[in-house]
């Protein structure tokens, strides 16, 4: 592999500093997450349920899904560069007119729109795999990450509190704000860091086939949809937990949400030290475990009529630690099946693994009614964690089989 080009911050003739793809992928997290306490909130000022609220998370996450099977051919073809610049803006014409949306129906509709920043965290990926082999991308993910999980962790408990002293739409006007602040910092640092093939739209999606035929990359990528499904699950249904179970106010569902985004951060820092070391496999398998054995203790004590939001809340770090171990590394591994293809991987990818957590978040809030309590979304995640479980263990026998990458797979 090529020696590595020196990196210097605000200079664009060189690869991205490690800091501007963390605050690439943190603002597609935060806009994911700031406003999760505001949605009874906004339930009542759209004097709609809430279960279409909730739609906000299950359509942003499902439009996410969509644009990500192009956002990564499309990247392959004319670079990272250009495609993230075009949608920080696209996604700062959302947020404006989530701030303006008159009725839920048209905030709805923004808020879809919004979901173009998913491009910040599909290329920063790519753009890592690009720089790196796939070891080192597994640490240096993990680092990306592990930055990253700061700003969705402080998020959640920001927003609660701007809901509180200013209303809902504080938390937009944060998030147009810190886009404007990207855009420039993307503009100044963001240099190109793939080698365009000039191939049309269609002649990289043709090559899906090509990733499709691979055992590894389907286990890589289920590991990573089912794991990263338990967040999914837990973002539709703990809103609804924390305020209707247990009585928690906006700001604090936002610090409780804090324990998640800590967890993670802590496995995503395990992944940077640990991943070359181990390797790909064992990481993802220790991480999923982890996430299992603590939502079956959660499980257990909702069962056995627990009824401090710590006992459902406190075990969700176990969610977090899980998924920052596995998730770097499930993703180096789906992106260096096919090196040549990490663009149309990282998109493809992705596009599975957020079109099973739209689903899984709108299931949790469908399964959350007056009178439910934790138990209904605690089996969902269980059940989410478990097939992720097997994943792990599909990719290990692949490897077994095939060899270590770069290998045939």
């Amino acid at each position: 592999m090529p020696e590595k080009p020196t990196v210097r911050l605000f200079d664009r003739t060189t690869p991205p500093h490690i800091v501007t793809l963390v605050l690439l992928s943190g603002l597609a997290a935060l806009s994911l997450n700031i406003f999760l306490p505001s949605l009874p909130a906004m339930t009542a000022y759209f004097a709609t349920e809430y279960r279409v609220m909730q739609l906000s998370v299950a359509l942003y996450l499902a439009t996410n899904a969509a644009l990500q099977l192009v956002i990564g051919p499309i990247s392959d073809r004319y670079g990272r560069r250009p495609v993230l610049l075009w949608a920080i803006m696209g996604f700062l014409l959302a947020t404006l007119g989530c701030l303006l949306a008159p009725t839920v129906e048209v905030f709805l509709l923004f808020r879809m729109a919004q979901s173009v920043i998913v491009a910040g965290m599909v290329l920063s990926r790519a753009a890592v795999r690009d720089m790196v082999d796939e070891a080192q991308a597994a640490s240096m993910l993990g680092y990306v990450t592990m930055g990253m999980a700061m700003v969705p962790m402080i998020g959640p408990a920001i927003g609660g509190v701007l809901d509180e002293a200013f209303g809902w739409k504080a938390n937009f006007a944060m998030l147009l704000i810190l886009g404007g602040m990207v855009l420039a910092i993307c503009w100044a640092d963001m240099g190109e860091t793939s080698s365009t093939t000039g191939r049309s739209l269609r002649a990289q999606i043709r090559e899906y086939p090509e990733l499709f035929s691979s055992r590894r990359f389907w286990g890589y990528v289920l590991a990573a949809s089912c794991a990263s499904g338990v967040f999914f699950a837990f973002l539709g249904g703990a809103p609804f937990v924390g305020t209707q179970v247990y009585g928690l106010s906006p700001s604090q569902l936002g610090l409780y949400f804090g324990l998640t985004a800590l967890g993670y951060m802590g496995g995503n820092f395990l992944s940077g030290r640990y991943s070359v070391r181990v390797g790909l496999n064992l990481m993802m398998l220790g991480g999923t475990a982890l996430t299992t054995a603590g939502l079956a203790l959660a499980l257990g004590l909702a069962l056995a009529g627990a009824t401090h939001p710590l006992t459902f809340f406190g075990l969700m770090i176990t969610v977090g630690v899980g998924n920052g171990m596995l998730l770097p590394n499930a993703t180096s591994g789906m992106l260096s099946v096919r090196p040549h293809l990490a663009g149309t991987a990282s998109g493809l990818g992705g596009a599975i693994m957020i079109a099973g957590g739209a689903g899984l978040s709108a299931l949790a809030g469908a399964l959350l009614g007056p009178g439910s309590d934790a138990v209904p979304l605690l089996l969902l995640m269980l059940a989410s964690s478990a097939a992720s479980v097997l994943a792990a263990l599909y990719v290990m026998h692949v490897t077994r089989v095939k060899g270590p990458l770069p290998g045939p797979s």
